[in-house]
């Protein structure tokens, strides 16, 4: 259980994170890359991973997908925490494991049964409470939560189909994974600074090697979870996506100050009893 805690600290400290740098001017997409800095590290004296370990058959075009996706969903991510809040784009990351199971069910014919389709409506449901503008906002950029939702759903699936490619440990292909995803994020940066003109700002080195390494944290804790609770792999994604929500929720509203409407605390309890409905599918 301390592993799921830990888990679950971790990626709601990543959020806090990206928050409090915005006090300090922090620049978004060079924190994003000095955490790819942090995590490659971290991830090579952790699991020694073997790049010679990849071979012709390895699944190089999906390990480029989920490399280009994930700097570029971490600043839609940054974006959604700078204009809906914690709490909303917490929620809305968790409410992404709606995506591979609809995935399941139109591309790969898997059977769906009562649970499962009565948590994918309450879900849908909850992402509408969710994203409700509160009365007191002028403007409503749901589209950030939103592509957080679609984004790290897309990245389930390809992540899914990475590990079923199990002659490369799975470790190893995270570890490429995110080499991938520092050559992009540099070069996102590089755009940013040559052709944009924006400043490099120290201020983002820090914050970039928290990012990382409680990103890191988030995943190894994550697998830990797992193999701790092997015979009950339904215990961990439940505490995870209903843990994150909750503790989300709770920073967002009493360190932040974060504005919830009655009908975006629905959506949040909404988005509790849908993941509740899943795993209860995942049993039956």
């Amino acid at each position: 259980m301390l592993f799921l805690i830990l888990s679950i600290l971790c990626s709601v400290i990543v959020g806090v994170i990206f928050k409090i740098s915005r006090k300090y001017n922090a620049n978004p997409s060079q924190i994003i890359s000095f955490n790819y800095i942090a995590a490659i590290t971290l991830c090579y004296f952790t699991f020694t991973p073997d790049l010679n370990a990849l071979d012709n058959n390895a699944p190089l075009e999906i390990y480029t997908s989920v490399g280009i996706l994930l700097p570029i969903l971490f600043l839609f991510l940054a974006l959604s925490i700078k204009y809906m809040g914690i709490a909303k784009t917490d929620a809305a990351q968790r409410l992404s494991l709606f995506i591979p199971i609809l995935a399941a069910w139109l591309l790969f014919n898997e059977g769906f049964n009562t649970y499962k389709v009565i948590g994918v409506l309450i879900g849908f449901a909850a992402l509408l409470f969710i994203l409700k503008k509160p009365s007191s906002h002028t403007e409503n950029k749901w589209i950030y939560p939103a592509a957080v939702l679609f984004g790290f759903g897309i990245i389930d699936i390809l992540f899914k189909k990475i590990a079923l490619y199990t002659v490369v440990p799975y470790t190893t292909s995270l570890f490429f994974v995110f080499l991938i995803a520092f050559a992009v994020s540099i070069l996102i940066v590089l755009y940013k600074l040559f052709v944009t003109k924006e400043n490099f700002v120290l201020k983002s080195i820090p914050f970039g090697i928290l990012v990382g390494v409680f990103n890191f944290g988030n995943i190894l804790f994550y697998l830990k979870a797992h193999k701790a609770f092997a015979e009950n792999p339904s215990t961990v994604f439940a505490g995870m996506n209903m843990g994150v929500i909750i503790l989300g929720t709770l920073i967002g509203a009493f360190f932040f100050k974060e504005k919830l409407s009655k009908v975006n605390v629905l959506g949040l309890v909404l988005a509790l009893v849908a993941v509740i409905f899943i795993v209860l599918s995942q049993l039956k």
